[in-house]
This record gives structure tokens, C-alpha cells and sequence, in this order.
């Protein structure tokens, strides 16, 4: 029934913003000892973690919204399949930001309300449009996560653990989505992802 679906989404979304999820895979980098951070690394390290966070966030918000509006079980499936692992990073990233001293998006009701209504919008176009949206923003992801490796201390292996991991899983979740029947999205709904996703890591770094 609908009225199940929407009260399962809800307790959905505020778990995923206020209670502290549990991850079904190990860290991966919990076999990986802790390395000597200078200061500067720690904080810098922990406000990229705090984006990814919020990215995570954001993700689990998406794959509601249109797991939600989608008609498709197939679609749905597939959205619930990438929203599992994205639980685990999720809660990967919360462990690393404490981790390193950090803290949390205080943004994170804003972050989750916003991405949650894209998703539903997203998930009662057509299917193809469905996974075009799935398949573009892992793609974006995975490149801006690549910008964090590259950003990152070469001696925070576990942070850069984390990440490597994480970018590994968002490239089969667009990989999954084009073999589904993703169409390509129009230049102009790419760049204003773009838009959208620069303000947020923006203003995650610091907020």
C-alpha cells in the first residue's frame, strides 16, 4: 500500500539523518593502522569526510524518492541494491570523521528534504529518465571522490582507503543503471547538477 511505503520512507529518512546506521561489509581500511596526521591533514581529511557524508545523505535521500515514485520493481530493486551499500559508506564516513576530530553537516534535514524531492520528481518521469539520473549522479560522484584522493594526505591511508572504496561502488551502481536502460541526460540537467552538487561540497567543508 502507499500509505506503508510513505511511512517506511519517513522512518527511513530519519534514521538515516539522526540514528547511527550499522554497515553490512567491514571498513575497509580496518586492517590499516592509524598514521601520524599532522594537524592541517586532520582537519583538511575530516572536512572532505563531512562532504562525503553528506553526499551519502543525499544519496540515500534520492534512492527513496524515486524508489518511492518509481513504478518499476526492477528500478526499485536496483535503487535498493545501491541504497544498502550506500548505508555502508555512510556510516563508514560518520567513524572516519570522528576519527580524525571532526564532526557532522549541521545541514544534514536540509540536504536529505532537498535530494528526497529530486529523486521523487526523478522516479515518476519515465524509467529510462529514472536510471539516467541514478547513472549521472554516481558518475559525478565518483569524480568529485576522485578529486578528494587526489587532495588527500599520501600518508592517510585509511582515509584514502575509504575513498578508493567508495568510488569503486559508485561506478557499478552507474555501471548497473546503463545496463538497465539509462538514457543520457540532457547537457543542460548535467551542468545544473554540477551547480547543485559545487554549492553542497561547498558549504559542507564547513557548515
Amino acid at each position: 500500500m502507499l500509505s506503508d511505503k510513505i511511512i517506511t520512507t519517513f522512518d527511513k529518512g530519519l534514521r538515516t539523518i539522526f540514528a547511527a546506521g550499522i554497515a553490512a561489509r567491514q571498513r575497509p581500511d580496518a586492517y590499516l593502522d592509524e598514521p601520524a596526521l599532522d594537524d592541517a591533514s586532520k582537519i583538511h581529511a575530516a572536512a572532505l569526510m563531512r562532504i562525503n557524508h553528506v553526499g551519502e545523505i543525499c544519496a540515500q535521500a534520492l534512492y527513496s524518492g524515486q524508489a518511492l515514485s518509481s513504478r518499476n520493481p526492477q528500478i526499485v530493486n536496483a535503487l535498493k541494491h545501491a541504497a544498502a551499500e550506500e548505508t555502508d559508506h555512510l556510516v563508514w564516513c560518520e567513524a572516519r570523521i570522528k576519527e580524525l576530530g571532526g564532526r557532522k553537516s549541521l545541514l544534514n534535514p536540509i540536504w536529505y528534504a532537498g535530494s528526497f524531492a529530486l529523486g521523487a520528481i526523478a522516479g515518476a518521469l519515465s524509467d529510462k529518465w529514472n536510471l539516467g539520473f541514478l547513472a549521472e549522479t554516481e558518475q559525478q560522484v565518483s569524480i568529485h571522490l576522485q578529486n578528494h584522493l587526489n587532495q588527500l594526505d599520501e600518508s592517510d591511508v585509511k582515509t584514502r582507503t575509504i575513498v578508493y572504496q567508495m568510488q569503486q561502488d559508485e561506478a557499478a551502481h552507474a555501471s548497473e543503471a546503463n545496463q538497465l536502460g539509462a538514457v543520457e541526460l540532457p547537457a543542460l540537467i548535467k551542468a545544473g547538477m554540477k551547480v547543485a552538487s559545487k554549492i553542497m561540497t561547498k558549504t559542507a567543508y564547513y557548515i
